[in-house]
């Protein structure tokens, strides 16, 4: 059964057109994966579809009875609530009942009205009429559920009291799906659920999203995800909706088959009009050159013959991307040694033990090795990288640089961009180029003009992540120490991260949550937990079959 119908809808945005004249239809059972590049209007559309915008054209309808619930990129939460509070703020109309609820007992308890029986008698009704409305909403066992599910998505009971302010962006994103399990929609719109998730909240997520009863319309980078959770995947790009069956790999391999085809048609379509063409000139020409009308008329018709033909166009085979080349350089064979690293930090309140975040840490990397740092939030993945780079004193223990190793940060918050320069003035100051080459350079990492004489604080997320691809590059380390690097980037931009680091001549050591990423680059993950590191050959497959084992 269709639960959203939309019929060439349209947004514009100051003027400038997000999407123009887009179709579909959302079936109520079914997952769809919406992918495209950065910029496309993924996230236009579920605002679209959410009802927080209207359409230019054409029109929306939605099935009758239809609930939308939109998770977006940044939940909408109020930081001075609590996990329970905020969760419990899942079902509006309960809320308002409980309210009312609360008016009426107020009343029945004012000599006024229990002193009139007519109005002791309304109240009373209204008093009913509101308790079976509670009943029916699920209100006498509802905080019950929203523990449950809480708990379901990993949150301990401890947790609950936590104010919201004091949330990792990953636990944010898991309370605003509590929510939204709690009062299951008939739609769900969820927009990068799983950023900043670690891999156990991902499977918690996954579970989530195929057990759920409805449908689910979910815009991620995450291949991996894409892969195990979507029935369909809808691309949309250059304006255009593009529908394709089956998980990402699925979607990846019919994409490619289609090109192939459609340049096939497309070639195949030029030599025939080229072939008529050149015949009606001579025919033209002939004619012309001979006064025989009958050539002419015959030119003529050919030349609408061509005219009627529906063109195929003509594929993008290969769209722009940005030109990221991570060279290297032999250094050192030992490139990192770290001998039983301990870092604490003092606890809050001065009656309890210290934090201990990392106990007696062993690691060696060897040159030419990648290597996936894997753990859950919190454990300390990004304070060992601080350590690494000097950022951060350990608590004991020694962190040895190999002496012919040059380090490359990239940090998963963008931290080492001054948001006040400019992009041009960014690059100038990481390396020797004149204003022009700077322009240029940041071109192929498909910066515009304007963006370039922009401050670094007006660009996107996604935007921010390739600055600091390019900013790697002109820095031409051998040893990279990279923390969420695909976290912004959009799939495309992440397949030529895989590739630089595939030809780049050095190291890399590699904090990241995606699967499909580590899946193609690693050669080893290491496991932070509890303070201490479990080491792991072979990729996140591999890591994964020896866990479960």
């Amino acid at each position: 059964m269709i639960a959203v119908h939309l019929d060439r809808v349209s947004v514009t945005y100051i003027q400038q057109p997000i999407f123009t004249d887009l179709s579909w239809e959302i079936h109520d059972d079914r997952c769809v994966g919406l992918v495209g590049p950065n910029g496309a209007g993924k996230s236009t559309l579920l605002r679209l579809l959410a009802g927080d915008l209207t359409s230019d054209t054409g029109y929306l309808v939605r099935s009758k009875g239809l609930t939308v619930g939109y998770l977006r990129q940044e939940p909408d939460l109020r930081p001075e609530r609590t996990v329970l509070e905020e969760a419990l703020t899942a079902s509006a109309r309960l809320g308002e009942i409980e309210e009312a609820l609360a008016r009426v007992e107020d009343r029945l308890g004012d000599p006024a009205v229990y002193g009139d029986e007519k109005a002791l008698q309304r109240a009373l009704e209204q008093q009913a009429r509101l308790v079976e409305e509670f009943t029916r909403l699920g209100g006498p066992g509802y905080e019950g559920k929203v523990k449950a599910t809480l708990r379901n998505l990993g949150f301990d009971d401890a947790d609950f009291n936590l104010p919201i302010a004091a949330l990792s962006g990953g636990q944010r994103k898991l309370v605003g799906l509590a929510k939204l399990i709690v009062v299951q929609p008939s739609l769900l719109l969820l927009d990068e659920p799983d950023n900043h998730l670690d891999l156990a909240g991902k499977a918690l997520l996954e579970a989530m999203i195929r057990s759920y009863k409805g449908a689910v319309v979910i815009v991620s980078h995450d291949r991996y995800l894409l892969d195990v959770v979507v029935d369909e995947v809808v691309e949309l790009e250059d304006g255009r909706l593009t529908q394709y069956s089956g998980n990402y790999s699925e979607y990846a391999f019919e994409k490619q088959t289609r090109l192939e085809r459609q340049n096939q048609l497309y070639n195949v379509q030029q030599r025939e009009v080229d072939r008529l063409q050149q015949a009606a000139q001579r025919l033209l020409i002939w004619g012309r050159s001979h006064d025989n009308e009958k050539l002419i008329k015959r030119g003529k018709a050919i030349l609408k013959r061509i005219e009627r033909i529906d063109l195929i166009d003509k594929p993008v085979m290969e769209r722009r991307r940005m030109g990221l080349e991570l060279t290297g350089w032999r250094g050192s064979e030992k490139v990192l040694e770290i001998i039983d690293l301990d870092k604490m930090f003092p606890a809050a309140d001065s009656s309890d033990d210290d934090n201990i975040v990392l106990a007696g840490l062993n690691l060696l990397v060897r040159r030419g090795e990648r290597v996936g740092l894997v753990g859950p939030n919190g454990a300390g993945k990004s304070v060992l990288f601080r350590i690494v780079l000097g950022e951060e004193a350990a608590s004991g223990g020694q962190v040895k640089i190999g002496p012919s190793v040059e380090i490359g940060y990239y940090a998963q918050r963008h931290e080492t961009l001054d948001l006040n320069r400019t992009l041009i003035e960014t690059v100038r100051w990481a390396a020797p180029l004149s204003e022009s080459s700077a322009v240029s350079f940041l071109g192929n990492f498909l910066f515009t003009y304007d963006q370039a004489r922009s401050p670094v604080y007006t660009l996107s997320g996604g935007e921010r992540s390739r600055l600091q691809m390019a900013l790697l590059m002109l820095s031409g380390p051998n040893f990279l120490l990279l923390d969420e690097p695909t976290n912004n980037l959009d799939i495309a931009s992440a397949e030529v991260l895989e590739n630089a680091l595939e030809d780049f001549n050095g190291t890399a050591l590699i904090i990241s949550h995606d699967r499909y990423f580590l899946d193609r680059v690693v050669d080893r993950i290491v496991e932070l937990d509890d303070g201490a590191l479990v080491d792991y050959p072979g990729n996140f497959s591999a890591y994964q079959e020896a866990k479960s084992r």
